[in-house]
């Protein structure tokens, strides 16, 4: 047995497939066949219970599985022990974040990264879920997160930066229906909902009220909202905001661009949701690559200003209006 052996064993477990498995090693499907069934022969135990639908690990491949994550992990520290003779670092960093953060902040910053320092070679992942980090060979997560009160000894977690959501509307939708002056107006406009985390009936977050603090004032305030306008996707509620169809609750980072240019306007600027913060997760290794240590402090030097605020935001206008609506 192996290095090979123990990555198609892995490959396997993950995928759930021999030829997907197969795709992912860039191996033709009768190769992984052949070569999974002669690891079991060599073992004398069978690792994979096949069936016309999905292959899943016994018991025994389970822990062969398991072990191989922490040989190979091995093998790939040695080889970073080796790399760092050199003067450069090098070698691939696989990185996760969510669609929205990663495509406006994260990937900019690891292109201007990976400048710095051109051995390195970065893979960056786009999802709305954040993996096993460990069982898919990830190194590391931006991931907007709220960390329980222990975080288990196999994670590495940093905060980058804090997180806020923030009330706006397009001008046109204010100077129509009026800028509410008091939380409580919110109550008369039409909000912008996004329906996340499973639905009202599940375990996520009611859609039915905003959790809001005000500037100062640590106590969390409960707003009823209501509107005819919902979606599963902020990005659909952040167009028909911009479309002047009603006020919405958005990340200051994703909509800070809008606002600089006056497309859309904040709402009681006063106010604000401090939703999940902005973080830095990794498997834990007892020995961190060069080239990860270095981009951890790189992503934590340029995060932790807040780059969104230094967006050019217009200071305070009049508001449009201040009539609620009818």
């Amino acid at each position: 047995m192996d290095r090979s052996d123990l990555e198609l064993a892995l490959a396997v477990r993950q995928h759930g497939s021999l030829s997907k498995a197969a795709r992912a090693l860039q191996l033709a499907p009768p190769v992984v066949t052949k070569r999974l069934s002669a690891l079991e022969a060599d073992l004398g135990v069978r690792l994979f219970q096949r069936t016309t639908r999905r292959v899943s690990p016994t018991t025994e491949g389970h822990a062969l599985c398991d072990r191989a994550i922490d040989l190979l992990q091995g093998f790939s520290a040695i080889e970073d022990e080796l790399r760092e003779r050199q003067s450069e670092p090098s070698g691939p960093i696989r990185m996760v974040s969510s669609f929205g953060f990663g495509r406006l902040w994260l990937g900019p910053l690891l292109a201007q990264f990976q400048q710095r320092y051109p051995q390195v070679k970065i893979e960056l992942q786009l999802s709305e879920r954040l993996p096993d980090l460990a069982n898919e060979g990830v190194d590391a997560a931006i991931w907007l997160w709220n960390p329980p009160a222990q975080i288990a000894a196999e994670w590495i977690s940093r905060k980058l930066a804090p997180n806020q959501r923030v009330l706006a509307a397009a001008p046109a939708y204010l100077r129509q229906y009026g800028t509410p002056t008091a939380l409580e107006q919110l109550s008369q406009h039409q909000c912008l909902v996004v329906r996340e985390n499973g639905g009202e009936t599940g375990q996520g977050q009611r859609f039915d009220e905003w959790q809001l603090t005000r500037v100062g004032n640590a106590r969390l305030l409960h707003i009823p909202v209501k509107g005819s306008l919902s979606s599963n996707s902020g990005e659909m509620v952040r167009d028909w905001c911009m479309a002047g169809h009603g006020i919405m609750l958005r990340s200051l980072w994703d909509i800070a661009a809008q606002l600089a240019s006056g497309q859309l306007v904040r709402v009681l600027p006063d106010c604000a949701m401090h939703d999940a913060d902005i973080h830095w997760l990794a498997p834990y290794r007892a020995q961190m690559p060069l080239r990860i240590r270095l981009l951890q402090e790189f992503l934590a030097t340029r995060f932790r200003e807040e780059p969104w605020k230094s967006v050019n935001l217009p200071g305070p206008a009049a508001p449009p209006g201040s009539r609620p609506t009818p």
